[in-house]
């Protein structure tokens, strides 16, 4: 009767340990997946950072791939550990793991955060980026992202082409002109927002305030959704682990 329990002992912790192996496998195959999302995000709005207000947004994926290099490394250290048995391996795995999930949801609570303001800073901030700062010696950097967002979402000014009235650019004599920067035109070519109408920019498109929350929205809530699934995976390898490590244990002693 103890040699059949003490087989059934065995199976279980064999079978805790394939199930901590594929629970690994998948845990790894996220991490790649969430540094992917991270990667994606700041490179697909790069040219949009320097309009942004406040740098949540970019943090946030920041910590994603942050958060998804250190699943991928932790990945390693667990099949180390179910491999060769090594409760220690075991412990420090779930420690990780622990600090993973904290780390991604810190990156949740911010990116929830910044969801929630993220129409009220793109009202009051892209407006005044527009008027003030646009076409500016110091802000190259802003002009080069807002001819961008204009091009790459087929806008014109921030909720309308007339918004562009009032910038300093335009009201300059270096606008030569223009009514509208040349990235609200449909071709660019240069001196072209000199005419304003309809069938040469982006008049009757709309603004760009619109169509830039949209796309971060998108991003945000992209990398919400795999920072939630990836953050669920862990909770269940954090059971296994915990389990795992008290058979082990009890087939010790």
């Amino acid at each position: 009767m103890a040699h059949y329990k003490g087989q059934q002992d065995d199976w279980l912790t064999v079978y805790l340990k394939y199930l901590l192996f594929v629970f690994n496998f998948f845990f790894w195959v996220g991490g790649a997946g969430v540094m992917a999302v991270g990667v994606w995000t700041l490179v697909e709005k790069s040219g949009y950072l320097s309009i942004l207000a406040s740098s949540t947004f970019a943090t946030s994926a920041y910590i994603l791939i942050f958060a998804g290099t250190l699943v991928m490394v932790t990945g390693f250290l667990g099949f180390c550990a179910i491999i060769h048995e090594q409760k220690s391996c075991l412990s420090t795995y779930f420690c990780l793991l622990l600090v993973i999930f904290l780390v991604e949801l810190v990156a949740g609570v911010l990116a929830h955060m910044y969801y929630q303001k993220l129409s009220d800073e793109l009202t009051q901030h892209l407006n005044q980026t527009l008027t003030e700062n646009y076409g500016q010696p110091r802000a190259t950097e802003i002009t080069t992202s807002v001819d961008r967002l204009q091009q790459d979402f087929k806008c014109c000014g921030s909720n309308s082409s007339a918004d562009w009235q009032h910038s300093a650019y335009i009201l300059s004599q270096e606008a030569e002109g223009r009514r509208v920067p040349d990235s609200c035109c449909k071709t660019v070519v240069a001196r072209c927002g000199q005419r304003a109408h309809p069938s040469n920019i982006y008049k009757v498109e709309g603004g760009c305030i619109t169509k830039l929350e949209q796309f971060l929205a998108d991003h945000l809530l992209l990398m919400g959704a795999v920072g939630i699934g990836v953050a669920c995976l862990q909770i269940c390898g954090m059971v296994l682990t915990c389990c795992l490590h008290r058979r082990l244990q009890l087939h010790f002693y």
